[in-house]
């Protein structure tokens, strides 16, 4: 059964950290709706969510990507490159002991799931301001025995690499390719996003579906142009707080028992 790991949006979430954009006021309510129903198009397509309860001194505890990685094999709990944020990581930690085995990245070394763009068994990783080289080098040593390939791509324009490159299905990346180094992904075909909407590039790929932005529609009629299925999520509040699609679950199926 596909599993979905969320989590309540915190009330602290205006005070979250941003790279990127400039702050705007966020209103809590509108975000929690916007959040809850981000989670039932998760269930509508097929996934089984656990919604983790919100975390009040953590403004960006909702983006539970970012602490941990989950494969088939194993989960990687990783040490934030914001340091305030590090202590999402711990019951983010035992709510995926009980899915998977547990291997951890540690300090000096820093790596945020926002920076990781699965494919296949390539897994590419962002080097930013957030995840660094000796973080990298750590997730390469821990995936080597499982035939992982780590990869990594320089990012220059956003605050991680799946801000500015998804994948689609159909050896197809959606992407802003002026904020990365597009060398490590030749052999992909491309779409993309338009030009007057930069922040576009991170779409979330389940089942048949692409789920994406509400506010990109030129973005989203280049996508729906190729042929893919595509529904559209008003995410306006939570984009405030420098929010993707991705970020907000962790996706994987639940094959394994802990220990297993």
């Amino acid at each position: 059964m596909l599993t979905a790991i969320t989590r309540a949006v915190s009330p602290a979430i205006v005070h979250c950290e941003l790279s990127f954009i400039d702050r705007k006021p966020i209103d809590l309510a509108t975000a929690q709706k916007q959040h809850h129903a981000y989670e039932k198009l998760l269930g509508t397509l097929g996934a089984r969510v656990i919604s983790l309860p919100a975390e009040p001194d953590l403004p960006d505890s909702m983006f539970v990507e970012d602490p941990a990685i989950v494969l088939d094999e194993l989960a990687v709990i990783l040490p934030l490159g914001t340091e305030t944020r590090r202590r999402e990581a711990s019951s983010l930690a035992h709510a995926l002991s009980k899915f998977r085995k547990l291997a951890y990245v540690t300090l000096p070394g820093t790596l945020e799931g926002g920076d990781v763009l699965r494919i296949g068994r390539k897994l590419f990783v962002g080097l930013t301001k957030r995840s660094n080289a000796e973080g990298i080098r750590q997730l390469a040593a821990i995936l080597a025995p499982h035939n992982y390939e780590v990869i990594a791509v320089l990012v220059t324009g956003c605050l991680h690499l799946k801000s500015a490159v998804t994948h689609l299905g159909r050896n197809t990346l959606l992407a802003n390719r002026a904020w990365f180094d597009t060398t490590p992904l030749n052999g992909f075909e491309w779409i993309d996003v338009d030009p007057s909407e930069p922040h576009s590039a991170n779409a979330l790929a389940l089942a048949d579906t692409v789920v994406f932005p509400a506010s990109f529609p030129r973005t989203y009629a280049r996508i729906k142009a190729r042929g893919f299925r595509v529904t559209p999520l008003d995410i306006s509040e939570l984009q405030k707080a420098e929010s993707g699609l991705t970020c907000s679950s962790l996706l994987f199926t639940n094959t394994n028992s802990p220990g297993s």
